[in-house]
């Protein structure tokens, strides 16, 4: 079953005009969706995006009789023209939330998960890019390294990348369950943490390297100023340090009244801030709803309105 992480507290935070236009960014099951959706008016507007097709379809069934949402096929970092082609140019918020959709753990064919074995894919839009078996098979020791380092935050990187190495001259990767062996294997056993796989950093750096999240996330960032009209609101769940950080210092600066240099004795930028931030500390889950989802564990919510 999907579960919406910060459920009721990601729709609060949207204060939301129940005439107003509204864009969820990461669709997956519908949750946050849904709940937005008892708070708009007949009047309201909600267009979700999803670049995963499967994803898009599932969310047309579920809102087939709702003539107040808009699914689109598109990844939020093309928000700009997913909105232009619907004839949108301000909307009264955008929301969205990270990370991978249960949907897609669950399905051992579609690759994301350690725990289901299927083909070593990964991808979040299957009709583009490579998955992440050409990866594991064909880049070499040095950038498997890089990739697991950066974007896993994984501190045996280079155990890691060797052992792959070294299996797939032998035999080529072709599963998911063989990947999450070989990765285990190469950490030692003392830093083998309880509740938690082994190649659970080592598969999230595939992930994001393959979809190219945080560039995703950046671009998204770079454009919430130009799309949210005046006291409107922006939220985004986070699940891990990278992205958060890529919100946090996005938000940051949007906050700024000035850019000038330090030694600079005025201000001579004229710079004026485009959002106040709501929440200076993350939004966590609540203790139940950690235990209920243990996925929710490392989220964290941020908040903040166009000025």
């Amino acid at each position: 079953m999907h579960i919406s992480v910060l459920y009721h507290e990601l729709i609060e935070s949207l204060n939301v005009e129940p005439d107003g236009t509204y864009v969820d960014c990461t669709g997956g099951g519908g949750g946050h969706a849904a709940l937005l959706l008892q708070k708009l008016s007949s009047k309201g507007r909600l267009i979700v995006l999803d670049r995963d097709m499967e994803a898009v379809e599932r969310l047309k069934v579920r809102f087939a009789e709702d003539s107040r949402v808009f699914v689109v096929h598109s990844n939020f970092a093309d928000i700009d023209k997913a909105l232009h082609d619907l004839g949108i140019k301000e909307v009264e918020g955008v929301y969205a939330d990270f990370g991978v959709s249960s949907f897609q753990l669950q399905d051992g064919s579609r690759g994301f998960s350690f725990r289901k074995d299927g083909p070593i894919d990964m991808r979040m839009d299957t009709s583009c890019g490579e998955p992440v078996s050409e990866v594991v098979n064909t880049f070499s020791e040095s950038n498997l390294s890089t990739i697991i380092y950066k974007y896993g935050e994984e501190r045996f990187a280079n155990s890691i990348a060797k052992a792959i190495v070294k299996r797939r001259a032998v035999k080529p990767f072709t599963n998911t369950l063989d990947l999450a062996d070989v990765v285990r294997g190469a950490i030692p056993k003392k830093f083998h943490k309880k509740g938690i796989n082994p190649a659970t950093k080592t598969f999230q750096a595939f992930r994001i390297y393959v979809n190219g999240e945080l560039d995703a996330v950046d671009a998204l960032m770079s454009k919430i100023a130009l799309l949210i009209k005046e006291k409107g609101r922006f939220a985004a769940i986070s699940f891990h340090s990278l992205e958060d950080r890529i919100v946090k210092e996005w938000l940051n600066q949007y906050a700024l009244t000035c850019v000038c240099p330090a030694e600079f004795p005025v201000c001579v930028c004229n710079k004026k801030a485009e959002f106040k931030i709501i929440n200076k500390k993350p939004i966590l889950p609540m203790e139940k709803e950690v235990v209920e989802n243990p996925l929710s564990r490392s989220a964290k919510l941020r908040v903040a309105e166009r000025l």
